[in-house]
């Protein structure tokens, strides 16, 4: 991994905590953990706290590891395990250890059995729903459970019980015992344990019982001598139930920080919404590239480096806020930028004939790779006189200020020489189906003696050496900057956006067939675009990753001002 994940001049405030810690001898070690559930697919709001768990252990000389949360075994699998560490290793991260909550269940017991005898768990016998009623409210102190008061012998036989398999799934729970008067809700007795007899990914069918997210996370921490336990905002209001726990216990105590989560405009991350995208089919599965899935910006084209670049960028905040996804799209262009190379290609092809081009005759022009990077090289592009150019690059009559191909007009052929229009052909409906030009043959690229100046330069194909390809268009999936919004009464779904991916065939110079899948290529004058795997000795299939510039931006400024 390159190390451009933490340099900044200034340090946000978790790095000043962290320096003060370590000033102040609290932590000796600058250890974190990235601890994600393995019920789904990352997506790109995780990979802000990967870059600055990662981030913050390896500027610091600590370590990091991967944990998986895996105390639901309902909606954990494998699979997810497993699409997690690639997506990770993907992004430029590898873990200094792997462990899994489950790696814990035998410790996470005999700690809750030493709770009760301190009389600080208790067995409850109320339902999911009577304990809701119980808890009370924001404004509404709750009431204490009828079996609150047992005695630390009973509930230690009560528990012992409930791991043996003695009682029905949901029928009784272990519950800390700290406040139901608290103005914190997370301290009115949250549930440590539920009888739940699920098949779990790695223990099997040994437990009926299974710790919860509170009971399990702070211990993890403890157990693994993390120091600095990094989380998103919402886990603000549990810390106390955290501080509590490795208090009560007596053990290491690592110093949890919040910071905000990477929310972006135009996006929905929940798992919710993804599993409803995917299996209703709004979208081709989890790697679709208008997902916001890890997987899927890798198919999309999107680098690990522009991705962290962006993280980087974006910086840590303490509060919510919403971060322009245009952000994200000029972090992947201006890397691609530095080391994409060039192809020309035609996406919208109309016939280009040049009437005085000696007949049967091939040049080989010579054209740059990448004019930002020197060790690129160079390609060899064939030139004929019958070419392919992009139809929105002519006008048969056309206004003042349109410097690309018109009827009477000049304009250069990039690579190659300036051509001027003389006439066109048309179809029975009208449709311009070749454009006849004449070419200047003094005016050739890097040798042109013909003193001519010309303000248009387009992209071509020869059409007898032209490769035909599968472009895919993808766009936002969304046209709203908040598809979240229910106001007036609408959905995500009443903001897909229909043009989301267009599909075309285009053409291409021949030395597009040296690329391979996921190989990021630009387009020249359109865009940046990646080898998809759909692709096959046959056909070639590319993804549109992001145009060159933000068409959006210009769509949202026009829409304000007509």
């Amino acid at each position: 991994m390159n190390d451009d994940t933490l340099k900044r001049e200034s340090k946000n405030f978790i790095e000043q905590a962290i320096e003060s810690d370590l000033e102040s001898g609290r932590f000796q070690n600058v250890n974190t953990r990235f601890p994600p559930e393995p019920n789904g697919y990352l997506h790109i709001g995780h990979a802000k706290s990967i870059c600055l768990n990662f981030g913050l252990a390896k500027a610091n000389g600590g370590s990091c590891n991967l944990r998986f949360d895996d105390t639901n075994p309902v909606k954990e699998d494998t699979e997810y395990v497993e699409a997690i560490m690639e997506d990770i290793q993907w992004l430029g991260f590898e873990w200094d250890s792997l462990h899994y909550a489950s790696d814990y269940f035998d410790q996470l017991y005999s700690w809750a059995e030493k709770l009760i005898e301190s009389g600080d768990a208790y067995v409850c016998d109320l339902s999911a729903e009577e304990m809701r009623e119980y808890r009370g409210t924001l404004t509404q102190a709750g009431r204490n459970s009828p079996f609150r008061d047992r005695t630390p012998e009973e509930n230690l036989d009560l528990f012992r019980r409930m791991r043996a398999g003695e009682f029905s799934d949901g029928s009784k729970s272990l519950r800390a015992k700290i406040d139901m008067a608290s103005p914190n809700i997370n301290l009115r007795d949250p549930v440590m344990y539920r009888i739940l007899r699920a098949h779990h990914h790695r223990t099997g069918d040994t437990w009926c019982i299974y710790p919860t997210y509170d009971w399990t996370h702070g211990q993890s921490d403890s157990i693994e001598n993390i120091s600095f336990s990094i989380c998103t905002l919402e886990f603000e209001n549990h810390r106390p139930l955290y501080d509590w726990f490795c208090q009560k216990l007596n053990i290491h105590h690592p110093r949890q920080i919040e910071f905000a989560k990477l929310k972006l405009s135009s996006l929905l991350v929940g798992k919710r919404f993804m599993l409803k995208m995917v299996k209703e089919g709004y979208v081709d599965g989890w790697d679709d590239p208008r997902m916001p899935t890890l997987r899927g910006y890798r198919r999309r084209g999107y680098t690990p480096e522009s991705i962290r670049n962006f993280c980087l960028d974006v910086g840590v905040a303490k509060f919510n806020s919403t971060i322009d996804i245009i952000r994200l799209e000029n972090s992947v262009r201006d890397h691609l930028n530095k080391i994409a190379s060039r192809r020309m290609v035609v996406l919208n092809p109309v016939k280009l004939t040049i009437t005085n081009w000696p007949e049967g005759h091939v040049e080989i022009n010579d054209a740059i790779n990448n004019p930002e990077d020197k060790e690129a090289g160079r390609r060899e592009v064939p030139f004929s006189g019958n070419l392919l150019i992009d139809r929105d690059d002519f006008k048969e009559e056309a206004p003042r200020k349109f410097f690309r191909l018109k009827k009477g007009g000049s304009v250069r052929l990039r690579a190659g020489y300036i051509v001027d229009c003389h006439d066109v052909v048309k179809d029975e409906s009208g449709e311009i189906t070749e454009i006849l030009c004449t070419y200047d043959p003094n005016s050739r690229s890097g040798s042109d003696t013909s003193g001519r100046k010309v303000k248009g330069t387009i992209h071509w194909v020869s059409a007898q050496h032209a490769e035909e390809i599968e472009v895919r268009l993808y766009d936002r999936l969304f046209t709203s900057e908040d598809p979240g919004s229910t106001e007036d009464g609408k959905t995500y779904l009443d903001y897909l956006n229909p043009n989301s991916l267009k599909t075309v065939k285009a053409f291409a110079e021949p030395a597009i067939k040296e690329h391979s899948i996921g190989e990021q290529l630009q387009y020249e004058r359109v865009g940046y675009f990646v080898v998809d795997p759909d692709t096959t000795s046959e056909k070639l299939v590319m993804n549109r990753i992001v145009s060159l510039r933000d068409t959006w931006g210009k769509m949202e400024a026009k829409g304000k001002t007509n």
